[in-house]
């Protein structure tokens, strides 16, 4: 492009000349004043020089008809004299003439109105209107982050996520979401969310002691957050069929958004809080649970756990399921969904159509529901690469296998959520947990969408881990065949670094959480280790209440001297051999002092 821009100001270059007015008296070598005689005397004798029959040459050709004969003209014709007069030229206007590249009806002043109003369309469909689309689009896509979320929303999440905020109170910090508080709230809201107030206010726990004045608190609250509320606690308690009309709108804008506030919420959960880079596992929890409580319309008072009884929650979740029907196979013994998925087909058939009437539609459709459910299992290892054991400092590497297995052998599966209107696709988090201290110390998202991403991570990590370790090339081809076997099995492999706190024993707890199914979650307890600091070049650094420091070398060479002397080698013994033997052979060459000392 550039060439062609070189060429072709080069050429508008070379092409271009200066437009020289037209001189009759000039060209026929007159002076303004001359007689006619004066002027076909010169006619004459230019035309005996540059006319065709007395010369043969183009150019001269050219010039007589074009210039002398005009000039000519200009002077003796009365048509070409009075062009010359008014433009300049024998054979009139001779300008170049400008214009606007539309059609003329449109240019027409005399047109009417009608020309100038479909002149002005065209301009502002053509010109305003993508201009207005652009400045619209760019200053709202500033305030988006790459997920479509508000960069205010991440800011409240953020600021109002605490360490020990509860279950109960985590749906208080979704609903401050700056979309939630965007829904305009009209007159027209008043009477029907009085209406969905009266149908879900056993759902806000108000305090019977006190109604009127928690009532009176509950609704002073921004109009906004106490129209969001009611409708997801409408959700929650399974009445969107008494939504009013007037509501309908919003309460399906609430929930399109709900998913991706929620991811956006558990990654403020999870984030760094202290000089370590730990999160904070009790919102975490409660944010997971707020999620599967939505997508499977469940309201958070059927998770309560009564008497060491589980709550009703995960049994909600199957089709044709009741409070009522929980409550008649529990006299069964069955009291966890686990319990109930632990039966086969028979006793399950049985305890469903003897206890709670189900006909074997019914019975079917909760198999079918079941076989759905993924079954969840976890392997996670930690360990210093390279090193036995782990030590303070260390960089440690997390390796996680996330197992799903279904009944129906499907790995990608959609879950069953006939109460949520929108696509929604299974997504798990997995935390390495320090429940004492509520401290996240590893958190990642698991997708079991992409198996070909999934593949290719999981080769990449392993031929890194086992190169690193000095494999063969054989070694190394076998590993990553049985991880990409592994793979396309339902498993997916997650790897996460972190660095070794101070010494001590650790008993951690690995979760994977899902964020759609109640009930199928997994977790792990993990023993970490973590020896003092004595390997001399150990990677990473070390923690301290200040942050993070590295230690010197002094420091190194007294934990070297204390390690040295605790330790005791094999080949102790055949040292003091060959000290004794240097006391006795003082006179040996410097070599041999060398190798004795060595």
């Amino acid at each position: 492009m550039w060439v062609i821009m070189a060429f072709l100001v080069y050429y508008i270059k070379l092409m271009t000349r200066e437009v020289q007015p037209f001189e009759p008296f000039s060209i026929l070598g007159l002076e303004s004043d001359a007689t006619d005689s004066e002027i076909k005397k010169a006619y004459r004798r230019l035309s005996i020089q540059y006319h065709p029959d007395k010369n043969p040459d183009p150019e001269a050709n050219k010039y007589f008809v074009e210039f002398i004969s005009k000039a000519y003209q200009a002077l003796t014709d009365p048509i070409a004299r009075e062009n010359f007069a008014k433009y300049g030229h024998p054979d009139g206007r001779q300008g170049m003439q400008m214009g606007i590249a539309l059609p003329s009806f449109l240019l027409n002043i005399n047109g009417g109105a009608a020309s100038g109003i479909l002149l002005l369309g065209l301009v502002g469909l053509g010109i305003l209107f993508p201009l207005l689309v652009a400045v619209v689009y760019l200053s709202r896509s500033s305030k988006y982050t790459g997920n479509y979320v508000m960069h205010q929303t991440l800011s409240s999440y953020y600021y109002l996520m605490k360490p020990s905020l509860a279950s109960s109170k985590v749906i208080d910090v979704f609903i401050k979401a700056a979309e939630y508080v965007e829904i305009p709230v009209r007159r027209s809201d008043d009477e029907p969310l009085q209406k969905l107030f009266m149908i879900v206010r056993s759902e806000l726990n108000l305090n019977p002691k006190s109604l009127k004045q928690e009532q009176a608190k509950f609704w002073k609250r921004h109009p906004a957050l106490v129209k969001t509320e009611l409708l997801l606690l409408a959700q929650l308690s399974r009445n969107a069929a008494e939504v009013p009309k007037g509501l309908q709108a919003d309460f399906a804008h609430i929930l399109r958004l709900a998913p991706r506030l929620l991811e956006e919420l558990m990654k403020m959960a999870v984030a760094a809080r202290n000089a370590e880079g730990y999160g904070w596992l009790c919102p975490a929890l409660g944010v997971m649970e707020l999620s599967q409580n939505i997508i499977q319309a469940v309201s958070p008072s059927a998770r309560k756990t009564v008497s060491g009884v589980e709550g009703s929650a995960a049994f909600l979740q199957l089709p044709h399921f009741s409070e009522q029907v929980v409550k008649k196979i529990g006299r069964k013994r069955v009291r966890t969904l686990q319990e109930f998925r632990e039966l086969t087909y028979e006793e399950r058939k049985e305890l469903l159509v003897t206890k709670a009437d189900f006909s074997a539609q019914e019975v079917g459709d909760v198999e079918a529901v079941l076989d759905m459910m993924p079954l969840i299992s976890l392997d996670v290892t930690c360990e210093t690469e390279g090193e036995e054991g782990i030590q303070e400092g260390d960089i440690v590497t997390m390796k996680a296998w996330v197992s799903l297995k279904r009944g129906n052998g499907l790995v990608v599966g959609h879950p069953h959520a006939p109460y949520f209107p929108y696509h929604k696709d299974e997504t798990y988090w997995l935390l390495l947990a320090d429940t004492s201290k509520n401290f996240i110390w590893v958190s990642q998202r698991v997708s079991f969408l992409d198996e070909s991403a999934a593949v290719l991570a999981a080769s990449k990590a392993i031929q890194e881990t086992m190169e690193g370790t000095g494999a063969n090339d054989t070694e190394v081809n076998k590993a990553v065949k049985d991880a990409v076997t592994k793979v396309r099995s339902g498993s997916r492999l997650v790897v996460v670094k972190f660095q070794a706190p101070a010494e001590g024993n650790y008993n951690l707890t690995a979760f994977c959480l899902s964020d759609t199914w109640i009930g199928c979650d997994k977790k792990m307890n993990v023993k970490l280790k973590i020896s003092k600091r004595s390997r001399a070049g150990t990677r990473g650094m070390l923690s301290d209440e200040n942050g993070i420091v590295a230690e010197d070398v002094e420091e190194d060479e007294e934990e070297e001297a204390v390690y040295d002397e605790d330790y005791e080698s094999e080949y102790s013994e055949e040292e003091d051999d060959k000290s004794k033997e240097v006391k006795e052979e003082p006179k040996q060459n410097s070599d041999d002092e060398s190798e004795s000392e060595e």
